[in-house]
């Protein structure tokens, strides 16, 4: 008898796109028994709404044949994700697919702490010995929003809203191994120079892989600086199971109308966009705005007299 050759299994030579592995588990759907009709023989979100009215399901007794698999291109290359890349991949997925994400966005006028940092910077960095930038500024502001906007810092458990007395804000870091979100504990109850230092030992550990255990439990809500890496705006997922996550981006310089005794002028301010992707479940559009002008309420209060302890 012939030995079969070696080979991969279907599910792993199989490649589905986000929307339609998030649909087939919507509905039950096996994917690896549908032969798909997109280009090269993928699976296309039709073909999974097609499969649902015909009652193909991961438990039905009829099945089409499975779709042989096209080989890979020979320049193609394939790359084992590593644990840290598979645990993250499913946390993606099982957030996508069990919280239904709404978001909302608005822009910040941060001229005023653009010029508090670059008046402050140098003596708090002699001072204190650890870095200044607008990420400790920002999660003050957030923290503080937290506090008087309870839903946000909630999560969704066996069908009930849980209200988060502690306020430990995660911060999503971008690390060789992956997305690292390392938690600030207590984030409302910290001065700045308390969340520059936490921040920049989190930071720190995250990107040399030293982090422990106490370093990325316990996160009740999540700040996504993707501005640092030069985002003007972006949707990110929420990391499950909190109620929802902020993106801050890159601040920019752009014209403004500014109104003032009836008069509008146009003038060059630093301005931030920010995003909040939130759990529809439990927070409703009007709280996530009324959280958003909160956080844009601290950031915008700052400006050259600003006094932080």
């Amino acid at each position: 008898t012939e030995s079969a050759a070696p080979s991969q299994s279907n599910n792993e030579k199989l490649r589905f796109s986000p929307v339609v592995t998030r649909l087939a588990a919507q509905h039950g759907v096996d994917l690896t028994t549908l032969a798909g009709t997109g280009l090269g023989g993928r699976v296309t979100k039709k073909d999974v709404l097609t499969a649902v009215e015909e009652g193909i399901t991961a438990g039905s007794a009829t099945m089409p044949s499975p779709r042989v698999p096209q080989a890979a291109p020979g320049d193609d290359q394939v790359i084992e994700p590593t644990p840290i890349r598979r645990m993250i991949a499913d946390h993606m997925v099982k957030s996508m697919t069990e919280i239904p994400h709404a978001w909302s966005a608005i822009e910040v006028d941060v001229t005023g702490m653009v010029e508090w940092r670059a008046a402050n910077r140098q003596r708090f960095e002699q001072e204190h010995g650890v870095r200044l930038t607008y990420l400790p500024i920002t999660l003050r502001s957030v923290a503080a929003a937290l506090k008087t906007n309870p839903r946000i810092n909630s999560s969704w458990v066996d069908g009930k809203i849980v209200l988060k007395r502690a306020i430990n804000v995660g911060v999503a870091v971008a690390a060789d191994e992956g997305l690292i979100v390392p938690v600030v504990h207590d984030a409302a109850g910290a001065s700045l120079l308390e969340l520059a230092q936490q921040l920049d030992g989190l930071i720190e550990r995250a990107r040399s892989a030293s982090m422990t255990l106490d370093d990325v439990r316990g996160g009740t809500f999540t700040l996504n600086n993707t501005g640092a890496l030069g985002s003007v705006w972006g949707g990110a997922i929420i990391n499950h199971p909190q109620a929802a996550i902020l993106t801050t981006e890159a601040i920019v310089k752009r014209p403004v109308v500014i109104s003032h005794n009836d008069t509008d002028t146009v003038v060059v301010r630093s301005m931030m966009n920010i995003c909040l992707s939130f759990d529809h479940r439990i927070i409703d559009g009007a709280e996530a705005s009324a959280f958003l002008q909160a956080v844009r309420a601290g950031l915008e209060a700052v400006d050259l007299n600003s006094e932080f302890e």
